[in-house]
């Protein structure tokens, strides 16, 4: 006689019982959906965007059932804090793109609508990208490389302005100041007379003072943030600046759109459509093509044109393939876009074998 199988005890951590968390962030309130391994919703809920709101949040969700996974839209910005606190808690966390318009005009939108069809979809797999961790020295990177872009974009306008106050300014101070380098006429600037303007001229003149101290500023701070880049590059990955044609700004946007998880990449191939150098299947009846690639991380995909360039100028083997493609047919730009894809799965070889993942194949 054979024995009935044993029913599991109430609350036991079966795949039946899985209950998976869909949340919809902004910047003061994260509205929390859980559904379950059969689409069901069993419930939603707003909490706080603050450490104490995100605890809440996971507890509740818990009380509902087992919580392995969660999907998160915005994991990059509204909701990189709850991201890190889930995966702290050993939650898988799956980014989670905005909703389908489709859907949305059929269905309306809600917070908690939206919190659902992120549930939904990393129920269905629609949603399978596993969300940067942003808790590591690559974080760090992005940050410094964040305020560098920043001080560069100030710097440039100050500079531009200088430029302009200079041309109108009277015929003696641009001629006093005519003839000059950029750096040398910057200085010049910021060694103006500082007395209070009660002029059209005395304005000119503290007006361009003010500039020139402002892109003397910027230009220490961003300086200082190249050297902070340098230095995390180099303690959390020194064998990218090492590789011919990669430098500093280079290797950081390798690093950022790797993220501090590699892990998440499940291949080279994965990390080159990531980085947008991947070809994209563009065929319909007997047409058979492909396409350039015109997503994924666009500053990746500018920092492998930059190293391919850069290799372009030194490398004598680079140039050689360059010939060589021309050589069956292709053009210069097809060339540059097949180097990009190589480059691609050399950086991305350097990262698995500094953080210990297996090597590609």
């Amino acid at each position: 006689m054979s024995s009935m199988p044993e029913v599991p005890p109430l609350g036991h951590d079966s795949d039946a019982d899985e209950v998976i968390l869909g949340v919809d962030t902004h910047k003061d309130s994260h509205v929390g959906a859980v559904i379950t391994t059969l689409g069901v919703l069993v419930a939603s809920e707003a909490f706080p965007a603050t450490a104490v709101g995100y605890r809440q949040l996971l507890t509740w969700a818990r009380s509902l059932g087992p919580l392995r996974r969660a999907g998160v839209e915005g994991s990059g910005s509204y909701g990189a804090a709850l991201t890190r606190h889930l995966r702290g808690a050993g939650i898988k966390v799956i980014e989670v793109n905005f909703p389908d318009k489709a859907t949305r005009r059929r269905r309306g939108k809600t917070d908690a609508i939206d919190a659902e069809a992120a549930a939904q979809a990393v129920l269905s797999g629609r949603a399978s990208a596993t969300a940067k961790a942003s808790d590591g020295p690559v974080e760090m990177i992005r940050m410094f490389k964040l305020a560098k872009a920043s001080a560069l974009k100030s710097r440039t306008q100050a500079i531009n302005q200088l430029k302009a106050v200079l041309v109108c300014a009277d015929p003696a101070l641009r001629e006093s100041l005519a003839g000059l380098g950029p750096c040398t006429l910057v200085r010049r600037c910021a060694d103006l007379d500082p007395a209070t303007p009660n002029d059209v001229v005395s304005a000119a003149v503290y007006t361009l003072r003010r500039l020139a101290q402002r892109i003397l500023h910027l230009t220490e701070e961003i300086r200082d943030l190249e050297k902070r880049i340098t230095a995390a590059v180099n303690t959390h990955n020194p064998q990218l600046l090492e590789r011919h044609g990669i430098g500093q700004d280079s290797a950081a946007a390798m690093l950022i759109a790797a993220g501090d998880n590699p892990d998440r990449l499940n291949s080279e191939g994965s990390f080159a459509a990531l980085c947008g150098v991947s070809p994209v299947d563009a065929s319909s009846g007997k047409t058979k093509r492909r396409r350039l690639n015109r997503g994924g991380d666009r500053q990746a995909n500018a920092a492998l044109y930059r190293i391919v360039l850069t290799r372009l100028r030194w490398d004598a083997d680079t140039r050689a393939y360059v010939q060589r493609r021309l050589a069956e047919g292709k053009t210069q730009r097809e060339a540059i876009r097949c180097l990009k894809r190589y480059v691609a799965r050399e950086v991305y070889q350097i990262i698995t074998a500094s953080t210990g993942l297996p090597s590609p194949a």
